[in-house]
């Protein structure tokens, strides 16, 4: 095995075109080592040393992460937990202290597992990814980066640099936010059965003027819940809400496995897209509620 540390973006681009491995935390790949799942690769290339990969700073059109910026920082950031609270529940429910301290939005994203955390509320808030090589940059959107689990439409040679959010809708008379909500059977070292991110932008008489929601680990990939525009226009009551989780489990196509069968996961992901649409609802219309959702709500394992 040979190691590299960068100390610039293009050492760690050079390094890669040479066929290295980036890591940063490195949580996923020791893990899955450790699992027998892959084996660790025979080039590495440690990028944690590139501070400017940690910055999130917005921008006019919304914001800038840094591929490197930690779940620990993401779920206490005030522009991500004021503008993006759905990304900072997520990363609040991320592993362990230990893991959110180490672990990267990057590798997260990267990485492409249907059960990340992360991945439901940006693809609700409509996130890309920038990836660059040393031929150039591209922006993907989510929604075009995964293509099953563990796979993505990034080539060998390119390095997630920043995900990109846009901003909320700051139409006049109208109010965004987001919430993520997973199901959760302890509070630490949890993979998701399920979860749902929501987007939600309200009027100033409290109807829909537009809504996402995506699902976690019912599909190959995160998926978005299509067929929603029925909802704009309307009061996002209790009977719209429960329409909205009948919509989110039709569309899962859940796995039985040791975690939980076929039918618990569709519905229970009917459960927390309702409940992830009805906490971005509230918070779009000036409630606070805490970060993350799953304490604020008593959603899950008591401690």
């Amino acid at each position: 095995m040979t190691f590299t540390i960068a100390t610039t973006l293009d050492d760690a681009l050079a390094a890669m075109a040479a066929g290295a491995r980036p890591v940063a935390g490195g949580s996923d790949l020791v893990v899955a080592a450790r699992h027998g799942k892959a084996p660790l690769p025979g080039s590495i290339v440690a990028i944690d040393r590139l501070g400017d990969l940690a910055q999130i700073t917005g921008t006019a059109d919304g914001v800038r992460i840094g591929a490197l910026a930690t779940h620990a920082t993401l779920m206490r950031h005030p522009l991500i937990v004021d503008s993006y609270p759905g990304l900072a529940d997520a990363s609040a429910l991320v592993g362990s202290p230990a893991t959110r301290n180490v672990g990267t939005l990057g590798g997260n994203v990267m990485n492409s597992s249907p059960a990340m955390d992360t991945g439901a509320p940006l693809l609700a808030l409509g996130a890309s990814v920038e990836l660059r090589s040393v031929t150039g940059t591209r922006i993907v959107p989510l929604g075009e980066l995964w293509t099953g689990p563990g796979r993505n439409v990034a080539a060998a040679d390119e390095l997630c640099t920043a995900v990109l959010i846009p901003a909320p809708a700051t139409a006049r008379g109208t109010a965004s936010s987001s919430a993520y909500v997973r199901l959760e059977y302890r509070r630490a070292m949890e993979i998701a059965v399920v979860g749902a991110g929501a987007s939600i932008t309200v009027a100033a008489d409290g109807t829909v003027e537009s809504i996402a929601i995506a699902l976690t680990a019912v599909a190959p990939t995160i998926i978005s819940v299509t067929g929603l525009d029925a909802f704009v226009g309307k009061p996002l009551d209790v009977a719209a809400l429960a329409a909205v989780g009948a919509i989110a489990s039709e569309q899962a196509s859940p796995i039985s496995d040791l975690r939980a069968s076929d039918s618990y996961r569709r519905h229970c992901v009917g459960v927390m897209a309702r409940r992830a649409a009805e906490a971005a609802a509230r918070r779009a219309g000036g409630e606070l509620i805490a970060i993350p959702v799953n304490r604020a709500f008593g959603i899950g394992a008591a401690r």
